[in-house]
């Protein structure tokens, strides 16, 4: 009897011994799968860059993002003053913003790939309408010598001027101009159109009506710095997933099946830019009061993608714990080696879903990562557990865990609060399920 009772006694403390070893193995292992995690959320950013790099590539060839400036009024005047007791005459620019300015504009897209990568590009057609016409008296800035009205000219910024698709014919009132390439007022418009006027000196007793037309190609972005007292704006595009940018946001706006229409109305006092300034106005803080569309793609796979890695440690917490309970209340020994397989199983969840979204939408690739782990788990188990009631919980616990991370990445806004609170369930259940085991399977007496 006493060889026995010695017997019982060393079964339990070997019970205890293996069920705190084993748990101290399971915890280590997890955190060493946390270094194959990282390095998949390395090769995630990695895949980005090479996005971008090839979106930066087609829009160099296409053209970049646009922005168009203006038209800005620039008056020559030279103003006299005297240094080392010498009499100089130095030459400054006069600009003169319009009084008004209207822009109507259509939006067609056209998606182009690199590879495997998809890049938004588009065709504008755009008509600006508008206005100069200033109270200002330029004939009293200090020391002023001569105002050169002959050589008066216009500027239209435009950011990148390969997306001109055809000549530009600007009406000053009524009349066709000239257009030559570049900027000559460098510090406030660094890239565009420079169109010389004959005579401006109606201007100081009227209005001068201006109009152009543009038609204008570029990639992903398409903004306008509102330059004049009052810039209204109306654009229609069929991109039915666009991002309003910028500094203002339409007043009005549609959203379709069919595209998007935007409507903005912006005043002189809503933005930091002057009527009239002798000198350049700086091209940041003409650049500070754009606003515009961004044709984005819908939510990046990409990110998408990173996000649920970050989830990496919830799934192999929980498919760990599953195999430890039944470790525990099935008194089966599985072999950390086991353990290891399953954790790169679920590490290659993320691979599959990163390779197969590159070549169909996420939601298919999802579908089909978690199907093709979940498979493979649930039939090595079976060869693990020898019970199919037990395999199928934890196929069920697995499908529960990656549906319940499918939601949340549905919801870019909630994800956080929705996943604290699927993750208290799961603590929470995960407890209640476990509040009757006898962690040192026999009492000591």
């Amino acid at each position: 009897m006493t060889n026995e009772f010695q017997n019982e006694r060393r079964r339990g403390r070997w019970s205890k011994d293996t069920i705190a070893s084993k748990s101290i193995i399971v915890i280590v292992m997890i955190i060493l799968l946390q270094l194959p995690t990282a390095l998949i959320r390395n090769m995630v950013h990695e895949r980005e860059r090479l996005q971008k790099d090839a979106i930066s590539e087609v829009s160099a060839k296409w053209a970049n993002q646009q922005c168009i400036t203006g038209p800005v009024l620039t008056v020559p005047i030279y103003v006299e003053y005297i240094k080392d007791e010498k009499r100089q005459i130095n030459k400054q620019y006069f600009h003169v913003f319009p009084d008004e300015l209207s822009i109507d504009g259509a939006v067609d897209t056209e998606s182009l790939r690199r590879g495997i990568y998809e890049v938004v590009v588009y065709t504008s057609d755009l008509t600006f309408k508008g206005n100069f016409s200033w109270s200002e008296k330029i004939d009293e800035i200090d020391n002023l010598y001569r105002i050169d009205y002959e050589n008066a000219f216009l500027t239209i910024g435009i950011s990148d001027l390969r997306g001109l698709k055809d000549k530009i014919k600007p009406q000053w009132s009524g009349k066709a101009l000239k257009v030559e390439s570049g900027s000559l007022i460098g510090g406030m418009i660094n890239s565009g159109i420079t169109m010389r006027l004959s005579d401006v000196t109606p201007l100081r007793d009227g209005s001068m009506p201006f109009s152009f037309h543009l038609d204008l190609q570029g990639s992903q972005k398409l903004s306008f710095v509102p330059v004049a007292k009052v810039t209204s704006a109306h654009i229609e595009s069929p991109w039915t997933s666009p991002s309003f940018t910028g500094n203002f946001l339409p007043q009005d706006r549609k959203l379709s099946d069919d595209g998007f229409l935007a409507d903005w109305k912006i005043y002189e006092l809503n933005r930091s830019i002057p009527h009239t300034a002798l000198g350049n106005v700086s091209s940041k803080k003409m650049q500070d009061s754009a606003f515009g569309v961004e044709l984005k793609l819908p939510m990046d796979d990409y990110q998408k993608t990173e996000r649920s890695v970050k989830y990496g440690l919830m799934t192999i917490a929980l498919t760990f714990l599953v195999f430890f309970l039944v470790e525990v209340l099935n008194k089966q020994r599985i072999h950390p080696f086991q353990y290891g397989l399953v954790g790169l199983a679920l590490c290659l969840f993320y691979v599959l879903l990163l390779s197969v979204s590159e070549q169909t939408n996420f939601n298919v690739a999802y579908a089909i990562s978690t199907f093709g782990i979940v498979t493979m788990i649930a039939l090595y188990s079976l060869s693990v557990f020898k019970l199919k009631k037990t395999t199928g919980i934890l196929v069920l616990v697995m499908s529960s865990v990656y549906t319940f991370l499918f939601v949340i990445l549905q919801m870019a806004d909630y994800a956080l609060l929705m996943g604290s609170i699927g993750l208290t369930i799961i603590l929470a259940l995960t407890m209640y399920l476990t509040r009757n085991i006898d962690w040192y399977s026999e009492k000591e007496e």
